[in-house]
């Protein structure tokens, strides 16, 4: 069977092409003539250059009997409001809509926690919660909020969408690397005195891989599922790296006011004089909170794998050593 793949070159996108070649599925990917194609290098694919929004994108997926979008952009920058809504609002309809005209007969699209928001003071929330648009913090959660409502109009239409909600993922091939892979890095580099008190849920990337795998085949059309594993408080995770590298973790918690003045100095301030911001104003906002998530649906309908954490977490120390994004002192362990 052949399967059309937006974000395949990303982190979670490569790790789904590679499971979807290894239980025999053939892949095209769609890939922006920009992309970085080294999550793909070497992999029996066939690339296929296009934009999300281009109106013949159904003849690209012609041929093929299913569809993953996993492709979205990506950015906490409030300057970034309308490449996020082009992007992922708009990129998503143009998508789902291709796939209709394409006789694509099922589609995973790939939401994010984010669209669900989170719960009061930290509290668990599943697939039945839903912040308020307006409480969504970011144009990012926003965007997928939105994006996630043409998944739901396209199955009220007819389509076959099963929808999942991936938390934060973690592993190797982290190219970019996404807000989790940031953390690792700071932490390996050296860069993170203290913490603030925030927590997320996590999971190894190569378990989301299967999920959205096992939810072309057992997921329900119309639901969604959040793909997650372990709530840990930043101070946990970080506790974890300190094991595995032998690297000392910070011990002293930060005030949220301090970044939040740091933050709207950069973006409010320095921005429009011309200078690259440092902190993003709405991911301090957002780390303000815990987002704890329970994946419970996810594990009992689909059979999501809860695969430890310690060896995602040791496979993107690895991956990121062996790529040259981190120099490993004589104070790791690897």
């Amino acid at each position: 069977m052949q399967v059309f793949v937006t974000g395949g070159t990303g982190f979670i996108g490569a790790h789904l092409v590679r499971l979807l070649l290894q239980q025999g599925y053939d892949v095209k990917a769609l890939v922006r003539s920009s992309s970085n194609l080294e999550n793909l290098r070497g992999l029996e694919v066939e690339i296929v250059k296009g934009d999300l929004n281009d109106p013949n994108l159904w003849q690209q997926m012609r041929g093929c009997q299913y569809l993953f979008h996993v492709a979205a952009h990506y950015s906490l920058w409030q300057t970034d409001r309308e490449l996020l809504y082009h992007n992922n609002v708009l990129g998503t309809r143009n998508v789902l809509a291709a796939a209709r005209k394409a006789g694509i007969e099922r589609t995973v699209y790939t939401s994010s926690v984010a669209a669900i928001g989170v719960g009061s003071s930290g509290q668990v929330v599943d697939e039945t919660h839903q912040s308020p648009l307006e409480k969504l913090v970011s144009d990012y959660k926003k965007s997928k909020f939105l994006a996630e409502q043409e998944a739901i109009q396209a199955f009220a239409k007819g389509q076959e969408v099963v929808i999942v909600n991936p938390s934060s993922p973690i592993g190797s091939l982290d190219i970019k690397p996404t807000p989790t892979g940031d953390i690792i890095l700071r932490f390996l580099r050296r860069q993170m005195p203290f913490y603030l008190d925030t927590g997320l849920n996590f999971i190894d990337v190569r378990d989301v891989a299967w999920g959205h795998l096992l939810a072309l085949q057992r997921g329900k059309s119309g639901d969604r599922y959040i793909l997650g594993n372990q709530n840990l408080s930043l101070k946990e995770l970080l506790e974890q790296l300190a094991d595995i590298t032998g690297l000392s973790a910070p011990q002293r918690t930060v005030p949220a006011w301090l970044p939040l003045g740091v933050a709207w100095v950069d973006e409010n301030i320095l921005a429009p004089l011309g200078k690259s911001p440092s902190v993003p104003l709405d991911g301090v906002r957002m780390a303000k909170q815990p987002m704890y998530y329970d994946a419970a649906k996810a594990v009992r309908e689909l059979g999501l794998p809860q695969s430890p954490l310690k060896v995602a977490l040791k496979d993107a120390v690895d991956w990121f050593v062996a790529q040259g994004y981190v120099n490993p002192s004589r104070e790791f362990k690897i």
